[in-house]
């Protein structure tokens, strides 16, 4: 069992930057794959970024170029830095974790574990 602790989410005007931490407890031995998603109120949840276990990050054409994924395998924490944040960021975002290889598709949500999320509110 891994459970994953996120936290930095905040308020922010638009334009801000925010940075999401995530942290991997349990017994993890081998590769993974972690991500963030987010989902808005009455939207369905969007994946936002997935990184390998060697560092390969893909994001979603919506945050490319605002937002920063890295990853620290012998802590087990994977970080989100947002910057230029806009009003449409606005969403709960959740940390995942799978083991092997990340999803083909960042919106399969195809994921073992999932943080409890972290509250990210930008305004205008």
């Amino acid at each position: 069992q891994v459970q994953l602790v996120e936290s930095g989410g905040g308020s922010v005007q638009a334009g801000g930057s925010l940075r999401l931490s995530c942290a991997a407890f349990g017994y993890i031995d081998g590769t993974y794959c972690m991500g963030w998603s987010r989902q808005a109120p009455g939207k369905e949840r969007e994946g936002v970024t997935t990184i390998s276990h060697i560092g390969i990050a893909k994001y979603a054409d919506s945050v490319k170029g605002r937002f920063t994924t890295s990853r620290d395998n012998a802590k087990n924490t994977l970080t989100l830095q947002m910057n230029s944040l806009k009003p449409e960021d606005t969403a709960m975002y959740y940390c995942a974790f799978k083991w092997g290889a990340c999803p083909l598709n960042s919106n399969s949500f195809e994921y073992n574990y999932w943080g409890q999320g972290t509250q990210v509110t930008v305004s205008s």
